[in-house]
């Protein structure tokens, strides 16, 4: 595993760069002082003493007390993560119980720029389909959001899948048409609409909206797509 790797995941989890370095220091030298993190890492004394504060308090380390000595042990990795983890839906919830009333933007249109945006935003629409859904999109993004599809087909809500290559998912239909690209496109109980450019070598910039015109223009243009696949279909079949 890449030492910047690792780092910058611990960073996902609440630590700073400097206290993913300790935390990374304490889980492969063990049980140590502030004195030898320091050494270690090339942290001045008292950064490290302070970060070390710092990491006991969110739960990432452990203070050691031997006589007259302190030392630090690392949380388990999977414990920290967890703890954090487990925290962070307790405030989730909090915020939700507590949020001000907030006006609805769906009504226009919002741009989503980034790959790991898009992919959350789509998981999100998913997440929070009521009755069908329509994806078009390259097979291979498709293997990015298999659980969320197959949660929605457990749950026999209809997904129809507009692709470029054959793919098996026993309770969806599915259409193979022409390359897809980079472009992607999702329609959510003819109500929503994400669509753009997501992958490499795009742009990594989608258009969301439940701007009625819109969803309607996209809906649309996807049902003419998915009678011209059907009369293939049924030609290629006689």
């Amino acid at each position: 595993m890449e030492e910047r790797s690792f780092v910058e995941r611990l960073m996902e989890f609440g630590l700073t760069r400097q206290e993913a370095c300790i935390y990374q220091c304490l889980s492969t030298e063990g049980k140590v002082t502030g004195y030898e993190v320091a050494k270690q890492t090339g942290i001045s004394r008292s950064n490290a003493y302070n970060s070390l504060a710092n990491m006991t308090e969110k739960g990432a380390a452990y203070l050691v007390e031997e006589g007259n000595t302190r030392k630090y042990i690392p949380v388990p990795i999977d414990e920290f993560c967890k703890n954090r983890i487990r925290k962070l839906e307790e405030s989730r919830k909090w915020l939700e119980s507590h949020m001000p009333s907030e006006k609805t933007y769906t009504e226009g249109y919002i741009t989503i720029e980034g790959a790991d945006h898009i992919l959350n935003k789509i998981r999100n629409i998913l997440a929070q389909v009521d009755k069908r859904v329509y994806i078009s999109c390259t097979r291979n993004y498709l293997l990015l959001i298999v659980r969320e599809l197959q949660e929605l087909m457990k749950a026999k809500k209809k997904v129809v899948i507009i692709t470029d290559q054959p793919v098996t998912f026993e309770n969806a239909r599915v259409y193979v048409g022409e390359s897809r690209g980079t472009q992607i496109g999702v329609i959510a109980d003819s109500r929503y609409v994400l669509t753009g450019e997501y992958g490499e070598g795009s742009m990594n910039t989608c258009l969301y909206s439940g701007k009625k015109n819109f969803v309607e223009l996209y809906k649309t243009a996807l049902s003419n797509e998915i009678k011209l696949l059907s009369i293939r279909e049924e030609n290629n079949a006689q």
